[in-house]
């Protein structure tokens, strides 16, 4: 088992002597623990095991690890396509890492700034390190040569917005949205997104320190990512927190929650806990994984704000008492924030949301019983599937619990055209556009859905 794919090996790897191959070296790791094993990127680059991954490479060599992964997968189909078409027949099942090695290979002559000849003589190196992908050194060599002679027939004829979702995530979007806004959504999911945050106050003159964008609904957009986000003007101050546009939205649907008793459930990692303290809310803070908390509780130290925190499974917790509000962001399939996290379209399964519904139903019935009567409760979800919000709130209704949908308004989402439904949800989509301060609308931003219920 490779000593990167298997966390309690990995701080036994050695970075290689020759300059870069490293980096190449943790990329394809990463991109087969993806493809091959399920295993989620962030895990790996950006999750627990981010320090023994990363240890051995300076923050340069960091930020371009994570690039050549993020753009090999962001762009898997179409490099797929490409080296089918340089290719007599598919690897054989034990090719080691070698799918991995070329499609690190691919991405780099193909989209990132990379002498081609690098790109192929680090690969073959890489393949030669892996006792599977090392038979396969010639045909790497051939194939990444051949896609560097001519890189634009490469890609000629090929579709990318058609090969890079899987074909079955592509029809369910189009079954929902139609086929251009399906579309739209995927050349969305393509483009590097910028750096969201939510700042405390002066948003204006946060956006101007900061080189940014003020949005009109108290967000500030970075462009691009600055490197390590902590270095920033205003992190150690607490003048903000790095939070989606969209994902700052449900906690604010709650309304005024100054002194009331509030839950955030799933709160990790705590952006929508910052938001409900800095309101006034005396909030408790529950979260299943003690790492997540244990960082929610550093960034409220540094913001200076306080919340109670509890390390439990919410489909088994109780509270002491009943809340005035209740902002549940479930756990679920994440479609919405495929921009940022271009491994999920490959990591799901189409009964991945069948399974998650039921989970959010029990969730949201659960929680509607620790509610005051009157109390007001946001569901929402990182979702862009009707199966994990609509649905969700139709099944729990019907079944009898002691909720009613309070419609949102577009009044409250001025920001954001066609957000709110018909039925007074709201849905934002990657392909909409945030209105700035200044009028002009900037494109981008998490899917989510939100769903406010008051308890009758």
């Amino acid at each position: 088992m490779s000593t990167l794919t298997n966390p309690r090996r990995t701080s036994r790897y050695k970075p290689k002597q020759t300059p870069g191959l490293a980096v190449r070296h943790i990329a394809a790791e990463v991109i087969h623990g993806v493809l091959r094993q399920g295993k989620p990127f962030d895990a790996t680059l950006e999750g627990e095991d981010a320090h023994a991954v990363l240890k051995h490479l300076n923050a340069r060599d960091r930020g371009f690890a994570t690039m050549l992964c993020q753009t090999a997968l962001r762009q898997l189909g179409l490099l797929r396509a490409v080296l089918a078409r340089r290719m007599d027949k598919p690897l054989a099942r034990r090719a080691g890492k070698a799918e991995a090695i070329l499609l690190v290979g691919a991405a780099q002559i193909l989209f990132l700034d990379v002498p081609s000849h690098a790109a192929v003589d680090l690969a073959v190196q890489d393949a030669a390190a892996d006792r599977d992908a090392r038979h396969f050194r010639g045909l790497i060599n051939a194939v990444l040569r051949a896609i560097a002679a001519d890189p634009q027939a490469a890609t000629a004829e090929i579709d990318p917005l058609a090969v890079n979702v899987p074909e079955w995530l592509a029809a369910r979007w189009v079954n929902q949205y139609g086929s251009e806004t399906a579309r739209a959504i995927m050349a969305a999911h393509a483009g590097i997104p910028g750096i969201d945050l939510t700042v405390r106050s002066n948003v204006g003159d946060w956006a101007e320190r900061l080189g940014g964008t003020a949005l009109a609904n108290g967000s500030v957009r970075l462009a691009e990512a600055r490197g390590n986000i902590s270095k920033l003007e205003g992190y150690r101050e607490g003048a903000w927190w790095v939070q989606d546009a969209a994902a700052s939205l449900p906690a604010r649907l709650l309304g005024d929650v100054s002194g009331l008793d509030v839950a955030d459930l799933a709160a990790a990692p705590g952006g929508k806990t910052a938001q409900l303290a800095a309101a006034g809310a005396n909030v408790t803070a529950i979260d299943r994984s003690p790492h997540r908390l244990d960082r929610l509780k550093e960034n409220l130290s540094r913001l200076g704000l306080t919340a109670q925190t509890v390390a439990a499974d919410i489909g088994k917790w109780r509270p002491e008492m009943l809340f005035d509000a209740i902002l549940l962001d479930a756990p679920c399939s994440a479609t919405g924030t495929i921009r940022r996290h271009p491994d999920i379209p490959w990591l799901r399964r189409k009964d991945d949301f069948a399974t998650m519904q039921a989970v959010q139903v029990e969730l949201l019935r659960k929680a509607a019983d620790w509610l005051k009567p009157g109390g007001r409760i946001v569901y929402a979800t990182c979702s862009l599937e009707r199966e994990e919000g609509e649905d969700v709130i139709a099944k729990v209704i019907d079944a009898g619990a002691p909720l009613r949908i309070d419609p949102v308004t577009a009044s409250e989402v001025p920001a954001i055209p066609g957000a709110i439904t018909p039925e007074g949800f709201l849905r934002t989509r990657p392909d909409m556009t945030i209105a700035s301060t200044s009028g002009e609308p900037v494109a981008g931003m998490d899917g989510f859905f939100a769903a406010r219920l008051t308890r009758s």
